[in-house]
């Protein structure tokens, strides 16, 4: 039987040497260490190294180790495209890793727990992150575990060859599987940090969140969380067995086209060869890229077109808070002219693109910014979420609760730059994980600070009770349509809304609607 044990209480005078928190599970003892009184542990593996003949299949089984395994470090983060933010650090196929952070001093406290899952276009990202550090969770009274997943042509390339080899005669979600085995570690293991399986909430963002809207519909992680939080992102579009403009789920066969084009050009003429291929290799092909390889809807992680599946009440029916960020479009776009802003929006809305141009004018190089902006916001982020919301509370049972994230500074975000309308996407990750002094030249104001705490509250409750509400807290109603029930997160006392931009969400609703008959 699995069981935590502190070898020393701590006391009430801070220390930065701290008592070595040690845990028996089935697979071996970790060793971590406390830091401010919470249990920390980095690296822990919760699946075999997917290298060599795991390359591009299901995460398997972690081999026990002898002795004590040092949890004290992150491991290496997946292999992917080196981006600037990330600095210099490790990283690795062998990536299967998770992290721990606990307030528990007895396994016998059944604590709750949330679990995060990182964004990054499914082929960046990583937990060592200090900006995903869960000790201001843990010190609400939650156990916070961040997993790893696979990313990019490891954690997403469907072949033809790899899905007959497949028992189930799929490929292409290695990343999900990755994730629902984190998932079911927890579910075997987490007791023995304090924590209950009973109480587990999944909660990301960007791809992370479309992730956690992946995994409430996949039958493979039915029983596996009790709540679901998703920051920016949803799986609501149609399938496809292309992704076009990136609005649409790729099919299996689609995927497997795409892993056979792949293949060619790695000059791999077999799966065997296909294996032995170096991953600094496939780094500097297009698909290694943000938005190349993607999950498929392969009919067994993911079951079909989620927007039909919630349709039919075909999904995991657990509380949600579901929300987006006032400005998130504008990281994705780039100004061009009026007449190609013009082209492009005829060319992709079709019969549609007249009311889009109303909605979404162009008439000079600064509007047409800001309305591409607006068009990946509502596309990508805010269409999905909305149509979650919609749908879920129309065919499910659980609480449904949404937010609209704007709290931000009018301040160019490079030299001579555009100054933002509201809250870039990812924003709101240093307010959820309480981290708003990273940025050594950022002043933290009382407001920014004020509304973190409540965040932190907001969400730490929700994985305590399936509410977020709570004592000493604006009430966040539930989610109802045209009602005043979407929490508008600014300033240091949040007010519900109804829901913003509807007018350019009704005209979403249309698009994806005649997006699904072509």
């Amino acid at each position: 039987m699995s069981l935590l044990i502190l070898t020393a209480l701590i006391g009430g005078c801070r220390s930065e040497k701290l008592s070595e928190a040690t845990v028996k599970l089935d697979d071996g003892i970790v060793q971590g260490t406390v830091e401010d009184g919470i249990a920390v542990f980095r690296g822990i593996p919760f699946a075999a190294p997917p290298v060599g003949e795991l390359r591009w299949k299901a995460p398997q089984p972690v081999e026990p180790w002898e002795g004590v395994l040092n949890a004290d470090r992150y491991a290496p983060v997946p292999v992917q495209v080196k981006t600037q933010w990330m600095g210099d650090i490790e990283m690795s196929e062998d990536c299967l890793f998770l992290n721990v952070w606990t307030p528990a001093k007895s396994s016998r406290e059944k604590l709750p727990v949330m679990v995060w899952i990182y964004g990054g276009g499914f082929s960046n990202g990583g937990t060592a992150s200090p900006l995903y550090s869960g000790n201001n969770i843990a010190n609400n009274g939650v156990i916070m575990v961040s997993v790893a997943y696979r990313l990019g042509a490891p954690g997403f390339m469907a072949h033809p060859e790899l899905s007959a080899e497949s028992e189930n005669g799929v490929s292409g979600n290695y990343g999900l599987l990755d994730q629902i085995a984190g998932l079911r570690w927890v579910q075997d293991n987490i007791e023995a940090f304090g924590g209950d399986p009973g109480k587990v909430t999944i909660f990301g963002e960007s791809a992370g969140a479309i992730s956690v809207s992946m995994l409430c519909a996949s039958p493979l992680a039915k029983g596996l969380f009790a709540g679901a939080i998703s920051q920016s992102g949803g799986s609501f579009g149609p399938v496809s067995d292309s992704r076009g403009m990136g609005e649409f789920m790729t099919t299996l066969k689609g995927a497997e086209q795409q892993g056979l084009e792949f293949a060619e050009r790695m000059g791999a003429q077999s799966l065997e060869a296909l294996r032995t291929v170096p991953y600094d290799r496939w780094l500097d092909d297009p698909l290694s890229q943000m938005g190349g390889f993607w999950p498929n809807a392969d009919g067994y992680v993911i079951a079909g077109d989620q927007y039909k599946l919630y349709t039919e009440g075909n999904y995991n029916d657990v509380n949600v808070i579901i929300g987006t960020n006032s400005d998130e479009g504008s990281m994705f776009v780039q100004p061009m002219e009026p007449q190609q802003y013009a082209d492009m929006v005829k060319a992709r809305f079709g019969p549609m693109a007249e009311r889009a141009l109303e909605l979404y004018p162009g008439d000079d190089r600064l509007e047409v910014y800001h309305s591409l902006s607006d068009i990946f916001r509502e596309t990508a982020f805010a269409w999905p979420s909305y149509a979650w919301a919609r749908l879920q509370t129309e065919t499910g049972s659980s609480g449904v609760y949404t937010y609209y994230f704007d709290q931000f500074r009018a301040e160019p975000l490079f030299p001579d730059g555009p100054v933002p309308r509201g809250a870039g996407h990812g924003s709101e990750m240093a307010y959820v994980f309480g981290h708003l002094n990273l940025n050594p030249n950022a002043q933290v104001t009382e407001e920014e600070q004020a509304l973190s705490d409540l965040m932190i509250k907001y969400w730490t409750n929700f994985a305590k009770n399936g509410d977020p509400n709570g004592e000493g807290l604006p009430e966040w109603p539930l989610f109802s349509e045209g009602e005043e029930t979407v929490l508008w997160l600014r300033g240091s006392e949040p007010v519900t809304i109804a829901v913003p931009n509807l007018e350019k969400l009704e005209f979403m609703d249309e698009y994806f609607r005649w997006l699904r008959q072509k």
